[in-house]
């Protein structure tokens, strides 16, 4: 019985990381993506967790709100931060560099 407990922590565990993980490379590729658009320099080519907070989904099963920053710079010599927002793989809320000129609307 015990093992069977232990197993299952454990599995709980695993998914939890794995969804962790998951959801910095979304936010990688997000930051990322948002200085290349606004050509701007991505800095330390990373994304930081900075907050974990749970809420309720469409579904009506709990789930994780994960808030990231990063760092980017304009011209090499000054230092911004940029923050986003995800519920699972959908972003919600970004904050960060914008393009500089309108892009085209498809």
């Amino acid at each position: 019985m015990t093992l069977l407990i232990l197993m299952i922590v454990a599995a709980m565990a695993f998914a939890f990381w794995s969804a962790s993980r998951a959801a910095a490379e979304r936010a990688e590729a997000v930051g990322r993506d948002a200085c290349r658009a606004a050509g701007v320099q991505w800095l330390d080519q990373s994304v930081h967790a900075i907050g974990l907070r749970p809420y309720r989904q469409e579904s009506g099963w709990l789930g994780f709100e994960r808030t990231f920053r990063f760092d980017y710079s304009i011209n090499g010599e000054d230092r911004h931060v940029g923050k986003l927002v995800l519920r699972g793989d959908r972003l919600v809320a970004f904050t960060g560099p914008v393009t500089r000129e309108p892009s085209a609307l498809h």
